[in-house]
C-alpha cells in the first residue's frame, strides 16, 4: 500500500467516491493507493484533497513524509 493508500485508509475514505468526485478512474485510484511504483501528480493530489475535504498541504506532507534532500539526515 502507498502512503496515499495509508492516508485514505486512516480517514476511512471510500476510493470509489473519491474517483467519482475527482474524475479519476477507479483503476487510477487503485494504482495510486496500491502500487508503490505509481507516481501521484500534483493535480491528482489536489483533487483528492478537495474530494476528501482536507487541505492539500496536509495530504502532501503525509504522502511525502520522509522525503529528504540528498545529503540530509
Amino acid at each position: 500500500m502507498t502512503k496515499l493508500g495509508e492516508y485514505l485508509a486512516l480517514k476511512s475514505v471510500n476510493k470509489s467516491e473519491v474517483a467519482r468526485k475527482t474524475g479519476l478512474t477507479k483503476a487510477r485510484m487503485n494504482e495510486l493507493t496500491l502500487n508503490e511504483r505509481s507516481h501521484l501528480r500534483a493535480e491528482e493530489l489536489y483533487l483528492i484533497a478537495l474530494a476528501i475535504d482536507v487541505k492539500p498541504i496536509e495530504l502532501l506532507e503525509y504522502v511525502c513524509e520522509g522525503v529528504k534532500l540528498v545529503g540530509q539526515r
